[in-house]
This record gives C-alpha cells, structure tokens and sequence, in this order.
C-alpha cells in the first residue's frame, strides 16, 4: 500500500488480510522495527513483541490453532494523535483443532508512520479465549 494511505484504510486493508489467512501480508505491514504489546495476556502469551519477525513467529504459532474468518463490526475512532487510531472491533473464526467456532472483541490502539504500522496495543480479553484454543496452545 502507498506511504500515503490512512492508518484506518491501512488497518481495513490489514483485517482484509487476515480474513484471508493471509498473515504474511498482515505482518508486511508492520515497520522492521514495530512494537506489539498485548497488556492483558495471560501467563504463556507474550505480552509484548518487538520487530516484524518477533510478530511473524508469534503468528505463524497462532496461525496453526486459530482461523480468522471475519470482522463483522469494526469501528475505528480517529485520534488527535497524528497517525493514531482507536479500534474496537470483533472477530469471528475457528479453532482449528476442534472446528469450533471463535469470537472475541478487541480494542485496539494502531500508530502508523510512513505507511507501517509502528505500534500496535491490543487489548483482547484472556477471559474470552475458548477453552479448547488454550488447550491446543497449552497442551
């Protein structure tokens, strides 16, 4: 996508992507040097990631248990924080090992700079997390 295109445009662009199964595109639009930081992760899950291949590993292991399927509701709330956004959204997917449906909402907050994601704050809900994706995690 061009440096050009607006953090909201891009984060669509980015939810396309994984609905797609594509992580690799996901993860291409994140800078070398990107953060990821996940605040409320339970004990097991990284709570904080740093580079694009910190977070190509980190979804390349998710990506063997869960499926995204949609994002049935997306709101992006714009920031006066140049190149920032606010998401709150929902997914919807499949637990790989079972075929059992998954569904959590995130918020999530995106910094973007010349056209790269440059931090992403996503505040998913452990509590949320289906039993049978923490025993396929876990087990």
């Amino acid at each position: 996508m061009p440096s050009s295109t607006s953090p909201s445009d891009l984060f669509r662009h980015g939810l396309e992507l994984l609905a797609h199964g594509d992580t690799e595109g996901w993860t291409a639009l994140f800078a070398e040097d990107a953060v990821a930081e996940f605040p409320f992760a339970p004990d097991g899950y990284p709570r904080r990631l740093d580079g694009r291949a910190a977070l190509a590993a980190y979804l390349r292991g998710l990506g063997e248990h869960l499926a995204y399927d949609a994002f049935p509701h997306v709101e992006i709330h714009e920031t006066r924080e140049p190149g920032t956004i606010v998401v709150e959204m929902r997914a919807e997917g499949r637990v790989l090992a079972t075929g059992g449906p998954f569904a959590m909402a995130y918020v999530v907050v995106v910094t973007v700079a010349d056209g790269l994601i440059v931090r992403y704050r996503d505040y998913w809900n452990p509590l949320a997390v289906p039993a049978s994706l923490t025993a396929a995690v876990h087990g």
